[in-house]
């Protein structure tokens, strides 16, 4: 998305009230600083790579246990290692990804890509909450570890290709 471009205007009786409100934050001064700002934006650009290489360096390592991958450490420890420095990851990500959000909200609102990653990062929280949860894993069946470890291999890349194609493709 071109983020020097001023906020596009969406309209017309499709307008919901949500997405009224959410154009509104692209004309908030945060927004105009974020879409303005080189340093700014390559701040919160650069910690929202971060964010990502947190959340998708904890996540694969779990994933890769769960699949079998190595007997020792236990699962449950890898979880209890790993989760924090993957909620950390998730927590930058999405509150930088929000903050970029602000440079084009009518851009990323008239792409059905940006919604697709939404979903996709949905799909990966409620998957990540289910498996992580200690108690859970070790009561999960190997076919149901390995579906898991499996949908999460497949979904945490695709939110990458997703978010990394955004910058190509317009509304």
């Amino acid at each position: 998305m071109d983020r020097r471009r001023a906020p596009r205007a969406l309209s017309g009786p499709h307008l919901t009230l949500v997405e009224a409100l959410l154009l509104g934050l692209g004309e908030t001064a945060l927004a105009e600083w974020v879409r303005l700002s080189r340093w700014g934006y390559a701040a919160i650009n650069t910690l929202h790579v971060l964010g990502i290489a947190l959340l998708v360096g904890a996540i694969l390592p779990m994933d890769l246990r769960l699949l079998g991958c190595r007997r020792s450490p236990a699962r449950a420890d890898v979880v209890r290692l790993l989760r924090p420095w993957a909620m950390t990851g998730l927590a930058l990500a999405v509150i930088t990804g929000a903050l970029l959000f602000l440079a084009d909200p009518a851009g990323y609102l008239a792409t059905p890509l940006f919604f697709f990653k939404l979903g996709l990062i949905a799909l990966g929280i409620v998957s990540a909450l289910v498996v992580t949860l200690t108690a859970v894993i070790e009561g999960l069946s190997r076919g149901q570890r390995l579906a898991a470890a499996g949908l999460s291999l497949l979904v945490w890349p695709s939110v990458l290709v997703a978010g990394r194609m955004l910058a190509y493709v317009g509304g």
